[in-house]
């Protein structure tokens, strides 16, 4: 089986990737598409970006050579619980010409191998959501938080967007004259940074703006947030310290004071040259000094890297891995 292939997906909200390797590990193909959550999208349109994402990076490949695959989507629960959801995507992965089986993870045990081979270890994930998870024997073990945005999710993208608006509106209710951030918020919302005769008139003006589009899109001001905290601005720089703070306490729920095993951050926020990923470093390191800290890569590739370790041909996972991600 030395041309044998595995190939591996994560499926988000907004782009779907794969991934096709080699059993030593060299990246044979990539392909891409739009959004392919079944929970935001419905399975069907889910199912059919799938099928686009294989399409291309098999384009080049007999699908015949593939003979495990993994699939990393948010909700993976939902998925295999939902006996329609499920055939829509065996038909995309038949419609692929693949017959080998495949397994459905949930996307933090997906972004936790991209970080670290490690069987056992934490995953903290920061993007337009929020969750924390203990991998035991690369599986999803205790998770915290991930509550959503109307119950939880402290610390995400969607609570900087939130308490930024918070911020604006306590200024105008104070009658203060709205710092860079709350200037730089408001004109995102009304167009404009002026603020009527009335002040009440802009606070009722951007109340309307905000809960007048689905409350998810807060999460899009977070750039804002972490622009200004770049540029020093005391509001947003309070923002990040906090939202460190809150991810921080989440891996407490779940992780034992004093664990030295891997911890992998991931999501835009914490994967990227952030202020709240430098603050959220700082955090970490202080709970858990000795611990490895990662950083969550190519979340396709860690996909099809599950798929092969529990190949028989894959004798060394750990030195796969090494290969697909070498720690700087």
């Amino acid at each position: 089986m030395s041309d044998a292939l595995v190939i591996g997906l994560d499926v988000g909200g907004t782009s779907t990737r794969a991934t096709a390797l080699t059993l030593t590990g060299d990246r044979v193909g990539t392909g891409r598409a739009g959004g392919g959550n079944p929970t935001s999208h419905g399975a069907e349109r889910a199912a059919a970006e799938l099928l686009t994402a294989l399409r291309e990076a098999l384009a080049d490949l007999d699908p015949a050579r593939v003979v495990a695959g993994t699939i990393g989507l948010a909700g993976a629960g939902r998925l295999l619980a939902d006996p329609a959801g499920r055939a829509a995507f065996d038909r995309a992965w038949h419609d692929a010409g693949l017959r080998c089986p495949y397994a459905v993870y949930g996307d933090a045990l997906v972004a936790y191998a991209s970080g670290s081979a490690a069987p056992e270890g934490t995953v903290l994930i920061a993007g337009t959501g929020a969750i924390t998870a203990q991998v035991h024997d690369l599986r999803l073990d205790r998770i915290a938080d991930g509550h959503g945005w109307l119950l939880g999710d402290t610390g995400s993208g969607f609570w900087l967007g939130r308490e930024s608006v918070r911020r604006l509106l306590a200024d105008l209710d104070a009658g203060r004259a709205p710092g860079a951030l709350a200037t730089t918020v408001l004109t995102k919302l009304l167009g404009s940074p002026e603020i009527a005769a009335r002040p009440r008139d802009t606070v009722d003006a951007t109340i309307q703006a905000v809960t007048r589009r689905p409350p998810i899109e807060l999460a899009q001001l977070a750039p804002l947030v972490v622009d200004a905290a770049h540029h020093g601005d005391p509001v947003a720089t309070a923002l990040i310290t906090e939202a460190a703070a809150h991810l921080a306490e989440s891996v407490s729920r779940i992780r034992p004071t004093g664990a030295v095993t891997p911890l992998v951050l991931g999501g835009g926020l914490l994967t990227a040259d952030t202020p709240l990923a430098t603050a959220v470093r700082v955090e970490i390191t202080r709970h858990w000094p000795d611990a490895p800290l990662r950083t969550a890569g190519d979340g396709a590739a860690a996909a099809a890297w599950l798929a092969a370790r529990d190949l028989p041909e894959v004798t060394d996972p750990a030195a796969l891995h090494a290969r697909l991600f070498p720690i700087p």
